[in-house]
């Protein structure tokens, strides 16, 4: 038996950190090369869509007094930086990932740790770290809807997608790494991430699977 082999019928995809602010060109904390993996980013939500498999949207919100901030990132934004700022445009999904059902996120709920439906099966979650497991439901969530699979996407691998496949691992859920479909990507990373079991591929295999 192969234990990382995904099972994707039984898959979620996580979409990380895909933000205004960190995705739009000339955006306060843009992150290189995010925006031109969107297209990528669309035909998979597109297929889970279609499918009818669940998606999860995780962000980040920096309250503007830096109370909830990385330490890195605190002095930042207590000296007056507004980046994904609760409330504003933003903190808000880039256009292109959104789904039709889309509506304002909802800080009051996601601050404290709710899930907020954006679509019939698509659900936006706060992290307050680099990771999506790191002091949230995202676990019992995926375990009470019989997830198994984890496919990730998104923005920035060194850090926030990174650290979530490997907590992802450990905490024994079959992990896909969709690498052309996620900005600042390396080499090295990927090899690490083989080295853990997880399934680095690109979209179009993604999306063949997927429409098994």
């Amino acid at each position: 038996m192969n234990y990382t082999s995904p099972v994707w019928s039984a898959s979620a995809l996580i979409t990380i950190d895909t933000q205004n602010d960190f995705t739009l060109p000339g955006a306060p904390a843009e992150i290189k090369g995010t925006s031109q993996v969107l297209p990528n980013m669309k035909s998979l939500l597109d297929a889970y869509r279609a499918k009818g498999l669940p998606i999860i949207h995780v962000i980040r919100l920096y309250k503007e007094d830096g109370s909830n901030v990385d330490l890195c990132r605190k002095e930042l934004i207590e000296n007056g930086a507004k980046i994904v700022a609760p409330g504003s445009e933003g903190a808000e999904l880039v256009q292109e990932i959104r789904s039709s059902e889309y509506v304002a996120l909802k800080a009051d709920e996601l601050l404290p740790g709710g899930l907020q439906a954006v679509g019939p099966m698509e659900w936006v979650m706060y992290k307050p770290r680099w990771g999506a497991f790191y002091q949230t439901v995202l676990e019992r969530f995926l375990r009470e809807r019989g997830i198994d699979t984890l496919v990730f996407t998104g923005c920035n691998f060194p850090n926030c997608p990174r650290t979530s496949m490997y907590e992802a691992s450990e905490r024994d859920f079959r992990v896909v790494m969709v690498e052309d479909a996620m900005s600042q990507v390396y080499d090295k990373g990927i090899q690490e991430m083989r080295n853990i079991g997880v399934l680095v591929c690109g979209t179009g295999d993604a999306l063949r699977a997927i429409s098994l």
